[in-house]
């Protein structure tokens, strides 16, 4: 990064709260990052990054009309200068694969410090591809190797939808339901619906069951 040249940054996340909370964490610990503007949804997104051109897009993985991949799909072409560094709960390979493969520069998980996303932003604004720990072995298995093949499914697993993935791989980490709720940023109540949906397309019937379904699927 150029000396005295701050990155322009733009939030991307369906969870104002959350990016209420990174807006806020950036702002106060870095003299290196400005926060120029934010969205909530694929088309907030678009129209914003090509309204404030940031130097580099924090993008949500999963949101309701279409996310991460979405907004790349719409972006990239016209605005090629502009990075993108994922920002999500989700930390299972077809994600990481899935956004580095529409044009992410990197990947890290919501459970990484401010600290460490500020040095995460500035890298990839200088880049660098950046990634969680143990996330740059998926996208190292997937492209080394195997260019151009296509990624194994899982009938089972492709029944889930993302939220529920989320919800499970909390679940199968030993995450009580209030925490889950906490960490997703969805009521209880959305929790609870979320497991008995899963429980009812795997035909499982316990927690246990589950967990041991989903580390089988390397999700956790």
């Amino acid at each position: 990064m150029t000396e005295g040249k701050r990155v322009r940054v733009f939030l991307v996340d369906d969870h104002a709260l959350f990016r209420a909370g990174v807006r806020a964490e950036l702002d106060s610990i870095s003299d290196e990052i400005e926060v120029v503007g934010e969205a909530g949804s694929v088309g907030e997104a678009v129209a914003g990054i090509g309204h404030h051109r940031p130097d580099v897009v924090l993008l949500d993985v999963h949101m309701p009309d279409g996310g991460g991949a979405a907004v790349l799909a719409q972006v990239r072409t016209a605005l090629p200068d502009v990075v993108f560094l994922a920002l999500s709960v989700s930390d299972a390979a077809e994600d990481v694969i899935a956004v580095i493969r529409a044009g992410a520069r990197g990947y890290v998980t919501k459970t990484i410090s401010s600290q460490e996303l500020v040095r995460a932003v500035v890298r990839v604004s200088d880049g660098d591809a950046v990634f969680s720990p143990r996330l740059a072995g998926f996208v190292l298995d997937a492209f080394a190797d195997r260019p151009g093949a296509a990624p194994i499914r899982d009938p089972e697993l492709d029944l889930l939808t993302p939220r529920e993935r989320d919800v499970l791989r909390l679940l199968a980490r030993g995450y009580a339901y209030k925490e889950i709720a906490s960490e997703l940023f969805i009521s209880v109540k959305t929790v609870e619906t979320h497991v008995s949906s899963v429980l009812r397309k795997t035909q499982l019937s316990n927690r246990y069951e589950l967990s041991r379904w989903a580390s089988d699927r390397r999700l956790v």
